[in-house]
């Protein structure tokens, strides 16, 4: 927090909710509920992991504090949650300028922003004598792809009711409009928009095609009964083979650019549509959708150059995201009462995401970079270690024969090195 400029952002975008006399910065307990959810939490509560520990976190404060905070800013909650986003966005482009090549968008690529919605359990009827029924809610994702070398971001999470659709474009557009406010202002002309099936709507393609935006896009496409009678039309010369993770030729996988068969009448000009056809694997059940006996899948883009078999490489490479879906920091379930108390915690759980991330890109090298929360927490934050004052400052002092004791000593002090944002 320190390096990115986050504690110091926070606590001067929540400010005006901080009330007279208060102790505990509003801001601080914002930023110290992200960490203690990184770390693990999964409720408000949680946030005792650092009241514990006042050498490292510093004065903490307590559970009706900040049930108090997350009460008042739900009461507030389109200010409130402006605020958080506003320092969110501010701490990323710090972030994402220390961060050199590892940041998305280097070396004149895009930034590849991934659409996908999740299923969370969140408790209703509070008040009604049903607390104790739960109803699954579909928050909308959106991350920042870091690519192969390292891990994703989230740029938002949009809280949706159970009975969403999957193919609401309205939440497409929310989700998307709300990632491009958090990308540096620079980047944002150099995006490529992924999405599954879901995202292949009329209304959703023609907002990202909109001219003052400049946006790329690939988004999944449903097969429908017009588009299986173009896929049987195909010749059998014009399947290419598809590539598999490495970019290498995946046996019995084809990809074909089926733009000229189906009546693309009302989509975007320009748009291509691509058909990856694969063989099931021995035993898997075929699907209505299936065509002599094999599996086709459909998206659309805007790509116009490159073998045909990248820009199919590009978009499969979207399911990344699903295993981003922050169902380990905070988002396996929403513990508040209300609808919209739970919306502050997601854009907490968005916050704490982004601790992980962005110390993972200034601070680890190598695999490290790609751990997934649950192997960063065994391997890194659960190390025992002593707290020493010598000389007037704390030193830590870890295990000498824990196995990751040397990277985390070399992490430390490469966020030691860089100067306060």
């Amino acid at each position: 927090m320190r390096v990115t400029g986050l504690g110091r952002g926070l606590s001067q975008a929540l400010e005006r909710w901080r009330a007279p006399r208060a102790v505990h910065d509003p801001g601080k307990i914002v930023a110290d509920l992200a960490a203690a959810m990184a770390l693990g939490g999964d409720c408000l509560a949680d946030i005792a992991v650092l009241r514990e520990q006042p050498g490292l976190a510093g004065p903490v404060a307590s559970d009706p504090v900040v049930s108090r905070l997350v009460a008042v800013l739900a009461a507030d909650l389109p200010r409130a949650l402006r605020a958080i986003q506003g320092a969110r966005a501010a701490a990323r482009e710090r972030a994402w300028a220390l961060a050199g090549d590892a940041v998305p968008g280097s070396g004149n690529e895009l930034v590849t922003v991934d659409l996908d919605a999740t299923i969370v359990i969140a408790r209703v009827g509070e008040g009604t004598g049903l607390a104790h029924l739960e109803e699954d809610l579909r928050p909308m994702t959106a991350w920042a792809d870091h690519g192969a070398d390292g891990n994703g971001e989230p740029l938002a999470i949009v809280l949706r009711p159970g009975n969403a659709g999957s193919n609401t474009a309205a939440d497409h557009i929310e989700a998307t409009r709300l990632a491009l406010a958090q990308l540096p202002r620079h980047l944002r002309p150099k995006v490529l928009v992924r999405a599954d099936s879901g995202g292949g709507t009329h209304e959703f393609l023609k907002w990202l095609t909109a001219r003052s935006r400049r946006l790329h896009y690939s988004v999944g496409m449903v097969i429908t009964e017009e588009m299986r009678a173009a896929i049987v039309k195909v010749p059998a010369d014009a399947w290419t083979p598809a590539y598999d993770g490495d970019g290498q030729v995946r046996k019995g996988t084809w990809a074909a650019d089926i733009t000229g068969l189906p009546d693309l009448d009302g989509w975007p000009a320009g748009m291509r549509v691509i058909v990856r056809k694969k063989r099931p694997h021995p035993g898997a059940q075929l699907r209505f959708t299936d065509v002599d006996g094999h599996r086709f899948t459909a998206f659309a883009t805007d790509a116009k150059r490159g073998q045909l078999a990248d820009p199919e490489l590009r978009h499969r490479r979207r399911a990344r995201c699903e295993d981003r879906c922050a169902k380990d920091t905070g988002l396996r379930n929403l513990p508040l009462k209300g609808y919209v108390q739970n919306q502050v915690w997601c854009e907490i759980v968005a916050l704490a995401c982004e601790l992980t991330a962005w110390m993972q890109m200034l601070a680890l090298t190598g695999t490290a970079r790609c751990w997934e929360p649950k192997r960063l927490r065994l391997r890194v934050f659960a190390v025992a270690g002593r707290l020493a004052s010598s000389g007037r400052r704390l030193r830590l002092r870890l295990a000498e024969r824990w196995p990751w004791a040397a990277g985390i000593t070399a992490a430390a002090a490469r966020l030691q090195a860089i100067p306060s944002g």
